[in-house]
């Protein structure tokens, strides 16, 4: 027989029996109830634990990135190579002789250059030793052929602007042509190369990169360059050549720009020549565009007693005028 404590006054169950009863019914809003609870919990901590907004600085520039399509981009390398004709710039240089791949650099600091060009393709370069400003390079260039002139080597050398075999005096490998397609980026030949766009957009970093593809007749396809647009300003940050194996002939970078006579033109610009072993930073100290630069500017005679050498061609004996 039932204890009295174990039976209900009403209806006459056993109250335990009644309880258990009574929990049963009430599990199913216990199952349920618990993922609710987990959910609030998880709305509330939303905005503060689980979910962080972060701000991702480039260059320590927060903005919003700009957004641009391939043709507005190829537009604008037209657009600023079209803007200038010619200019004559003052700059501070530092050439760098040597490659990180032979663990060997060299760099000569405070050397003031001076650089004319005038289109299609004439381009002068005079540079100036460190304190004492005498010359130490002068060389010029019409495109196809180049003079080199290096006072501390007695040596005026005359040559094509391809090279063919690098020389150990890494001076002699400079060209004036080099210089002349890292400061003004050329628009692309719609008609022999191809193009395609790339949005390299990460934590890191953010570009519109344009890829310069040419189908070579036996259909294989050959990187020729790729120009580099920052997306905080659409502006060109960087260039870079390539032989017809891929390797890089150029790479220069594009950074600080500004209106020099109503024409944007990087203040800054360092260029890299890897396979020949050498580079130079330029930082433009003075810059005049399209004020007309003479002919006389493009000139460069043998000095007298200075000792010829044609490329290809060992120096000849002796000076000669």
């Amino acid at each position: 027989m039932p204890n009295s404590a174990d039976v209900h006054p009403r209806c006459g169950i056993g109250l335990r029996a009644a309880l258990r009863a009574a929990y049963n019914e009430m599990m199913p809003f216990r199952r349920l109830a618990l993922p609710i609870l987990v959910l609030c919990l998880m709305s509330g901590a939303m905005s503060s634990c689980i979910a962080r907004r972060r701000l991702i600085p480039r260059a320590g520039n927060t903005k919003a990135l700009s957004v641009a399509d391939l043709p507005t981009l190829l537009a604008a390398i037209q657009k600023q190579y079209a803007a200038i004709h010619d200019f004559s710039a003052t700059v501070d240089m530092v050439p760098a002789l040597g490659s990180t791949e032979k663990n060997h650099i060299t760099e000569y600091k405070d050397v003031r250059a001076y650089i004319r060009f005038r289109k299609p393709s004439g381009i002068r370069l005079i540079g100036l030793m460190p304190v004492v400003r005498s010359k130490m390079f002068d060389m010029v260039s019409d495109g196809a052929d180049f003079k080199l002139y290096i006072p501390t080597k007695n040596r005026f050398i005359v040559g094509r602007n391809a090279i063919e075999q690098l020389s150990p005096n890494k001076l002699e490998n400079l060209r004036p042509q080099h210089f002349l397609d890292a400061l003004m980026v050329r628009p692309i030949d719609s008609k022999t190369d191809k193009v395609m766009m790339e949005n390299f957009t990460d934590e890191d970093n953010a570009y519109y990169i344009i890829h310069e593809v040419r189908e070579l007749a036996d259909g294989q396809l050959q990187l020729r360059r790729t120009i580099w647009f920052s997306r905080l300003d659409l502006l060109i940050a960087r260039q870079m050549i390539f032989d017809e194996t891929g390797n890089v002939l150029t790479d220069a970078r594009y950074s600080q720009w500004h209106p020099y006579d109503n024409v944007p033109f990087p203040k800054h610009i360092e260029i890299n020549r890897p396979r020949d072993e050498y580079a130079m930073v330029l930082d433009m100290v003075k810059m005049d565009i399209n004020k007309g630069v003479p002919d006389d500017q493009f000139v460069l005679d043998q000095p007298e007693g200075t000792t010829l050498q044609t490329i290809g061609q060992p120096p000849a004996k002796g000076p000669q005028k």
